[in-house]
């Protein structure tokens, strides 16, 4: 069921979201070779509970950290350690969620790491484009969540590019996972809903170098292109407000 919020409950929201992007922002400039993933997660708690929030992923369905650190061909729900150490030339994903007084945000962004090679410089370009397209189809009169999908899809498909199936972005704000599903392609087999005002959601392109298949490694969690090419994965909570789609994880 598609919990459609209040103005309250989306200006609780917006103070959650503005909270994780100055995070996010404050990690420009900070992955650097040498630091294990363990470090970055280290820094994004502290932070965290430094200003007021709670990291929301902690302890989520077991899940033993406060910040998933994907590197390279890891997609998602990379879980941080002391012996994985960050490596000139590598991509790193870093997707948060906080909890600030029981609103939770949810944003997620990619990072070079010193120089890097030309596909996975056109990958993280590619992929952050593919989440302002999926936002600007959101934001259409009368859009449909598939719409968001539909974008997506083709400008990463346009570019050579493959789109992961077996994850999506979803609702988020009163709870970390939600309804609606927000695919990042399209099928009769899904659901479609119409974009409502009241609903808050994460859009999450997770975009590969070429196939879209994955793994999910032996920890449960980290999952990995099935061909071993790289990934790279962007996200914003946006909500859809009487003045229109509002990006809250921006500021």
């Amino acid at each position: 069921m598609i919990v459609l919020k209040t103005e309250e409950q989306i200006e609780g929201i917006r103070k959650s979201c503005q909270m994780l992007c100055r995070l996010l922002d404050s990690l420009d400039g900070r992955i650097k070779p040498g630091m294990s993933t363990r470090d970055v997660d280290a820094y994004c708690h502290e932070w965290i509970l430094a200003h007021g929030g709670k990291p929301a992923c902690l302890h989520y369905e077991g899940f033993p950290a406060a910040t998933c650190v994907s590197v390279n061909e890891e997609v998602i729900h990379g879980i941080p350690r002391k012996n994985h150490i960050i490596k000139e030339g590598d991509i790193v994903s870093v997707d948060l969620c906080i909890n600030l007084k029981g609103y939770i945000s949810d944003s997620a962004r990619t990072w070079a790491v010193g120089e890097i090679s030309q596909e996975k410089e056109k990958l993280i370009k590619v992929t952050r484009e593919c989440l302002y397209k999926g936002i600007d189809a959101a934001s259409q009169p009368h859009a449909r969540i598939q719409d968001i999908g539909a974008a997506v899809y083709k400008h990463a498909d346009r570019n050579g590019f493959g789109v992961v199936r077996d994850y999506c972005g979803h609702g988020v704000g009163l709870e970390l996972h939600e309804d609606p599903e927000v695919p990042n392609y399209t099928s009769p087999m899904i659901s479609n809903p119409r974009i409502r005002e009241g609903m808050v959601f994460a859009i999450e392109p997770m975009i590969t170098a070429k196939s879209h298949r994955v793994d999910v490694l032996d920890d449960g969690w980290t999952v990995v292109t099935a061909d071993g090419r790289p990934s790279a994965h962007f996200e914003h909570t946006v909500a859809i407000t009487h003045n229109g789609l509002e990006i809250l994880t921006q500021i």
